[in-house]
């Protein structure tokens, strides 16, 4: 079967940072589905991954961890699913992704794909959706029935992919959400998407804040660096509030600063309940089959930017690139094969 993968790490600007491969088709296990691919999108981890873990010897990394498309196969202990149904999901890190023509997942971390999305705005999904629904009613414990109502979320990193779907998840729980923006296309974007008030994060947080009405806010999720902004969160969060992060402190941070105030931090990793097996592992394929509803009844929507075709090295390393640059809005998709 087809499939994208390397087998060095090397900078996107080489023409062998991806390669176009042919390897076998795999078969499914017990709980396995085996998915022919229809569509993939790319996020922030594939660059990552690419340039940071080293593959194997002798066999070629397969990235991808966001794909829709057609079960072809299951395994023996399979009660979810049936072949024929179309899926979506965001894969796992511990087995190889999504770029190949045919992908084994467990079932238990899949959901239906939406009725209403075509295969590449339904790719979009998966790794957004269940990082921000985790973060914000998991990790935050903001309740998804409105019981936090009229309640503040300071979004760091409003208009990338997970911040996009924070934004629409944050105003079902009734949350009054304020989007850190680069400029004013980011902030029409966020204000659409629905958050009151955006600042501006190329100046100093804490007097934007005050600016925009804000001394101190409920809850922060920061989707773009704890290090940088550790010290402002800890003096903008209220007394008792809740702090949320995503990526990696590239430096230690002072968890002290938290302490006077009692504020609850944590830590939001999607591929956790994959990569360990835990105990509810079928809560993601459930919460994806809540956001194929909203999505359905255009309650929320795809934060899809643009739409390259087809699946192959080439188009792979463009978005790369892209999402290389930090000036990407929203999502990239890839849609069918040569």
């Amino acid at each position: 079967m087809k499939a994208i993968g390397l087998t060095r790490n090397l900078p996107v600007t080489s023409p062998e940072c991806l390669m176009d491969l042919e390897i076998p088709k795999p078969a499914p296990g017990p709980r396995d589905l085996l998915v022919r691919i229809e569509a993939v999108s790319v996020n922030p981890i594939d660059t990552k991954i690419r340039m940071n873990k080293a593959p194997k010897k002798g066999v070629p990394l397969i990235l991808g961890y966001d794909a829709a498309g057609v079960v072809e196969a299951i395994g023996s202990e399979v009660t979810r699913f049936q072949v024929g149904d179309s899926v979506y999901y965001a894969g796992t890190l511990t087995r190889p992704g999504s770029n190949a023509e045919f992908q084994l997942v467990d079932e238990r971390i899949v959901g239906r794909k939406p009725k209403s999305l075509v295969w590449g705005d339904a790719a979009s999904v998966p790794l957004t959706a269940l990082t921000a629904w985790e973060g914000l009613f998991d990790r935050l414990g903001i309740d998804v029935e409105g019981k936090n109502t009229t309640q503040s979320l300071l979004l760091i990193g409003a208009a990338g992919g997970v911040g996009s779907m924070v934004i629409q998840l944050a105003k079902i729980a009734g949350l009054r959400v304020i989007a850190t923006v680069s400029n004013p296309k980011s902030a029409e974007w966020c204000k659409a998407l629905g958050a009151e008030t955006t600042v501006n994060y190329h100046h100093p947080l804490a007097p934007e804040l005050k600016q925009a009405g804000w001394d101190t806010v409920d809850f922060i999720f920061n989707a773009a660096d704890t290090h940088t902004y550790w010290n402002v969160m800890a003096e903008v969060i209220s007394p008792l509030g809740s702090i949320c992060c995503l990526v990696d402190a590239q430096q230690p941070v002072n968890l002290n600063l938290l302490k006077p105030k009692g504020v609850r931090y944590a830590w939001e990793s999607m591929f956790t309940r994959s990569s360990f097996e835990t105990p509810r592992m079928d809560e993601q394929g459930m919460v994806l089959d809540r956001i194929a509803k909203l999505l359905d009844a255009g309650t929320i929507h795809t934060a899809v930017q643009e739409t390259l075709s087809p699946i192959c090295a080439r188009t792979l390393q463009e978005a790369h690139a892209r999402i290389e640059s930090k000036k990407t809005q929203g999502k990239i998709v890839i849609e069918g094969w040569k």
